[in-house]
């Protein structure tokens, strides 16, 4: 059997249920020991910050939360709109499995955002372009389950949330690029793909670790409630 039939037929619903199954299992006891370590570099072993002092070591959710919040949204969207296109099930069962954890990390990332501005900004909360784009991405998220819950029939609920999730992807660029088009009071990115990294290596590392134990999690936690929505629709 070639590759590309295999993969073709690990598309089906009920052959993906037992390769999601064992993937989850080794993607939760991966994030688990990330977690950890990312927890204990991030508090422990990491300098203290020359201007922020301790309350800086909320960057260590707070970041990983941001990026996984937006990355789990485009994700959604690429299956979504691969179920639209094809008409195929597991693809939009995969966008609905996804979004809870989106959600998740799109909320931490506000709350821990929050825990973060109150001591520095003197506020929990202003209306800045970072801010209130995340806040609409947390609507987005919670506008496409609420659509699907509100449809009896699953397919149409599976098209009528695909349309929803494919317009809501013009919010994550403006999410990442606000702090560049807009004055606002959110500091600039700290890491990037086209220059070194303005942080100590230890930082980096314990904010690197998490991000890793976050993606680790997203995977388990997706294919886990896959595998609960398979069984609802079989």
């Amino acid at each position: 059997m070639s590759t590309a039939i295999r993969w073709f037929w690990f598309a089906s619903p009920q052959t993906f249920y037992p390769l999601a199954g064992a993937i989850a299992r080794v993607s939760a006891v991966g994030a688990a020991l990330l977690v950890a370590a990312g927890l204990y570099v991030g508090f422990f072993v990491a300098p203290t910050d020359a201007q922020q002092g301790e309350v800086y070591r909320v960057i260590f959710i707070h970041v990983p939360a941001a990026w996984m919040s937006m990355f789990l949204y485009v994700v959604m969207a690429f299956w979504a709109a691969i179920g639209l296109a094809f008409n195929t099930r597991l693809s939009a069962m995969m966008a609905s499995a996804i979004a809870p954890t989106g959600a998740l990390f799109t909320f931490v990332a506000l709350w821990t955002g929050a825990l973060w501005g109150r001591p520095t900004w003197g506020t929990y909360w202003v209306w800045d372009a970072r801010l209130t784009s995340e806040l609409i991405l947390l609507f987005l998220y919670l506008g496409f389950m609420a659509l699907q819950a509100a449809i009896d029939d699953a397919r149409r609920a599976d098209r009528a949330g695909a349309v929803l999730a494919i317009v809501g992807v013009v919010n994550v660029p403006i999410i990442y690029y606000s702090v560049q088009w807009w004055n606002t009071l959110h500091q600039g990115a700290s890491v990037s793909l086209t220059r070194a990294p303005s942080m100590a290596s230890t930082m980096l590392a314990g904010m690197l670790l998490m991000a890793l134990a976050f993606w680790l999690y997203s995977i388990a936690a997706t294919l886990a409630r896959v595998r609960c929505i398979i069984r609802e629709r079989a």
